[in-house]
């Protein structure tokens, strides 16, 4: 078993490219590769699984324990031969002052050799004070090379590995020249959708190829093998509740936001997913409840709006007291109207609220929500009185009506409106905030619990709420 840590000196350095190629490059190898993504994220992740073939894991302090990060890393690379770990943001970044939840305290915990990628552009002398500081501010972290990145030609890549040499102790492992076609449009191409899934494969196959030539794979190999023997807790059983579920979920150009381990979670449970497409189905396969996560709807707006028919369904499954969970996308999805770039686009309309695009993102990072008696889920063991999550949202709702109910009162973070989140509307819960079911957050349960609730399974009928 052998694994490495992917990060940076800085947000933007190119730590995502590099780990989609190595990912790429060690697949051509025939490697099994298991990757993960530190922190709350959909796009890098989406990239990372198709580059490896196999779902990516996201590791992350504010919503897991660490033992529960360390038992998850373990599961995973018990299956692989070799894991690739990309961080977020700078290498010492984080939330707190102590550095407790940074990408250089998770390498800490899982003990993995940390390559430092540096955006190399305008620097020669001046990398090597920068090198040497990263080295010495935390002894915990075991920084095993460099990799330089955005470099500007042989030059360049002479002089930069001289200065390293000269002054510091670790090897640069890499140097990969600025190119064009080493861009990702993370918010254009970040969802991979069905009909442009050759788009992305070419670009995989090509970051896989560049980094190969660029790279010292096996130096990174080597490297990557002197880590310690993992001993995490195994899974429990999960027991099947009875009666089989059908959960409708989007997963089309609009909608792709989902965690692999929450599905997964839902078909252990004895759930039977059933993907659809919003943009080109006209009807609602028959389901017991609907799941619709996040992605871009307003980049699909107008096929949104034209598939009349599939909106219709959804309104009347949602009016008819059906179960549904929308998360951001999904809510934008629900609402009445959707604006962007001075287009406005009917949405489904089960949300008395219209959505605008701005700019700039209106909600972005973690959240803690404390629920309120509206929410319409019940209680299962284990659940925590409060919810740690996260939220990336550029859109608001506006005109939404006075009376609505919320399902959580937001201590952290935007939510809605600064103070809720979560809409309630009969056995509709819709919100900006994005879960997983981790730590003491149980959502699925809670979610399939309501589901069977509404469907009648527990005795009740299926009108659980009220308009």
């Amino acid at each position: 078993m052998s694994y490495f840590f992917i990060s940076a000196a800085h947000k933007s350095s190119g730590k995502t490219t590099l780990s989609i190629g190595l990912t790429a490059a060690l697949c051509r190898r025939g490697m099994q590769v298991q990757t993960f993504k530190k922190g709350p994220d959909y796009i890098d992740p989406l990239w990372l699984t198709a580059a490896s073939g196999r779902p990516c894991v996201n590791l992350d302090f504010f919503t897991m324990s660490r033992q529960e990060i360390h038992d998850e890393f373990g599961r995973a690379m018990a299956k692989a031969e070799i894991g690739v770990i990309e961080g977020n943001k700078g290498l010492y970044d984080g939330l707190d002052l102590d550095g407790s939840n940074s990408n250089a305290a998770l390498a800490a915990q899982l003990q993995a050799p940390v390559f430092l990628v540096i955006d190399a552009r305008g620097m020669t002398r001046g990398i090597a004070p920068l090198i040497l500081g990263y080295q010495a501010f935390d002894p915990n972290v075991r920084i095993a090379g460099v990799i330089l990145n955005k470099v500007g030609g042989s030059r360049h890549e002479a002089k930069l590995c001289n200065v390293i040499g000269h002054y510091t102790d670790l090897p640069v492992v890499g140097a990969v020249h600025s190119a064009p076609e080493l861009v990702i449009d993370e918010r254009h191409l970040g969802l991979m959708p069905s009909n442009e899934s050759e788009l992305a494969e070419k670009k995989i196959a090509q970051l896989g190829e560049r980094v190969a030539d660029q790279v010292d794979i096996d130096r990174i190999l080597a490297i990557a093998a002197d880590v310690p023997a993992l001993d995490f807790t195994k899974q429990p059983q999960i027991q099947t509740s009875s009666g089989q579920l059908r959960i409708g979920y989007p997963r089309d150009r609009a909608f792709g936001f989902y965690y692999p381990g929450d599905l997964q979670k839902m078909c252990d449970l004895g759930v039977d997913l059933v993907p659809f497409d919003t943009l080109n189905d006209t009807q609602l396969p028959p389901v017991d409840g609907l799941f619709i996560g996040g992605g871009f709807p307003e980049m699909v707006m107008e096929a949104l709006q034209a598939n009349v028919s599939l909106r219709r369904e959804i309104r009347e499954f949602i009016d008819q007291g059906g179960p549904v969970y929308a998360e951001c996308g999904g809510l934008m999805y629900l609402a009445r109207s959707l604006k962007w770039q001075e287009r406005r686009c009917e949405m489904v309309g089960a949300i008395p609220g219209d959505v605008v695009m701005h700019e700039r993102p209106q909600g972005r990072g973690y959240v803690r929500l404390e629920e309120t008696d509206e929410n319409p889920w019940p209680k299962v063991p284990g659940c925590s009185a409060g919810i740690a999550a996260h939220e990336f949202h550029y859109s608001a709702l506006e005109n939404l009506d006075p009376e609505i109910r919320f399902a959580y009162k937001v201590t952290r973070g935007t939510g809605i409106d600064g103070i809720h989140d979560g809409i309630v509307y009969k056995n509709l819960l819709a919100s900006y905030t994005h879960l997983r079911d981790v730590g003491g957050n149980h959502w699925i349960e809670r979610f399939l619990a309501h589901v069977r609730r509404c469907r009648g399974d527990d005795g009740t009928t299926q009108q659980t709420g009220v308009g």
